[in-house]
């Protein structure tokens, strides 16, 4: 009975790691198989749009930045000429 129970939860712990696995090794399959080609393309492939999605992320934290700064001078300008105009109109 202990030996029984001792297995059913090796069993529950090695599949439960299994089954939470986000991590694709390639290297199960043959170097130069159908699957093997597969799985180094997706890898490649998830790798490529991350990589993407990092360049696009950096370019928008970028012109949101500088876009801010221009639109702070942009702000100063359009205080100073409503000064002037009030200072004209008075």
């Amino acid at each position: 009975m202990k030996n029984r129970l001792i297995l059913i939860v090796f069993f529950v712990f090695v599949f439960n790691k299994f089954a939470y696995s986000n991590v694709i090794d390639c290297n199960e399959f043959k170097k130069f198989s159908v699957n093997y080609m597969k799985c180094k393309a997706n890898s490649m492939k998830n790798k490529t749009i991350s990589a993407g999605k990092n360049l696009i992320e950096d370019t928008k934290d970028y012109q949101k930045k500088e876009w801010s700064d221009e639109k702070k001078k942009l702000n100063k300008v359009k205080d100073k000429i409503n000064e002037t105009k009030e200072k004209v109109l008075n």
